[in-house]
């Protein structure tokens, strides 16, 4: 069910190290079509898949990041869609046809691997990207213990414009007209560093080779915003020695769907 009560909708999604000087644009620029971004508008979300349930998505307020004004996303409950999740406690502002976002993307890889990646002016949409076009991409590198062993995560965040439809209908057989959609991609690789019982040698052992392990589509319908949201998560670890010893399954594969179910617009 759709409770279209004003003019439009929401949508975006992440991160990249993108420096952008210009200061908030508030005029009626293309952006805005695909992006309403009064304070007081909301979405909710049907999830299906691992987690499921239902996320309430909203903007609550005006924050300055930076010198910069950006608009407050946050969830009524914790989020459960990769979606909702991304933007929750987070700030997002347009510049020309892009929008922005700034904060921290937390994300379970695994309930044992939970990354936190910082964001700054990541280009989550732009409206006149042709397709296939990069949109934004970050890197970088962080350190966590588990179980005793110090392991290194690499990351690299892109988004990409995947292009234009006439009219997109929804797995749940929903019809939008008017769509764009862009990919979010998370490519990771792990590392650790094994000491030898009784032996002066640390061993650096790849954990995690690098690749894909979040691939999340989303759907921006014109007027309204994100509508659909598919995303899968899949890994692979190395063969590891039998010394090394993860509270992991060596492989892992999962998808979840955000079905957009209300909204209100101010």
């Amino acid at each position: 069910m759709k409770t279209n009560c004003l003019f439009l909708l929401l949508s975006v999604f992440f991160i990249s190290c993108s420096s952008d000087s210009s200061g908030d644009d508030s005029s009626d620029l293309p952006a805005t079509l695909y992006y309403p971004s009064n304070t007081g508008n909301f979405w909710t979300y049907d999830i299906e898949g691992t987690p499921s349930g239902r996320d309430s998505l909203y903007i609550s307020n005006d924050t300055v990041i930076n010198a910069l004004i950006y608009k407050k996303f946050k969830t009524k409950n914790q989020p459960l869609g990769f979606y909702s999740n991304s933007l929750s406690k987070n700030g997002v502002r347009k510049s020309g046809d892009q929008l922005l976002v700034s904060g921290k993307l937390g994300l379970n890889f695994t309930d044992q691997f939970p990354l936190n990646i910082t964001l700054s002016d990541f280009i989550a949409f732009k409206e006149s990207a042709a397709p296939n076009e990069i949109l934004g991409t970050t890197t970088g590198s962080f350190q966590q213990t588990v179980q005793g062993y110090p392991l290194t995560f690499d990351y690299s965040l892109t988004s990409k414009a995947i292009g234009t439809l006439a009219s997109f209908t929804s797995p749940n057989t929903d019809v939008y007209p008017d769509v764009k959609s862009i990919s979010v991609t998370l490519n990771l690789k792990i590392t650790t560093i094994y000491q030898a019982p009784g032996l002066p040698i640390s061993i650096p052992v790849t954990i995690l080779p690098a690749q894909d392990v979040i691939i999340s589509t989303q759907y921006y319908a014109k007027n309204i915003g994100v509508v659909h949201t598919n995303t899968d998560i899949h890994y692979q670890l190395a063969s590891l020695p039998s010394q090394i010893q993860l509270p992991i399954p060596s492989s892992g594969s999962q998808n979840q769907q955000e079905f957009l179910d209300t909204y209100h617009i101010n």
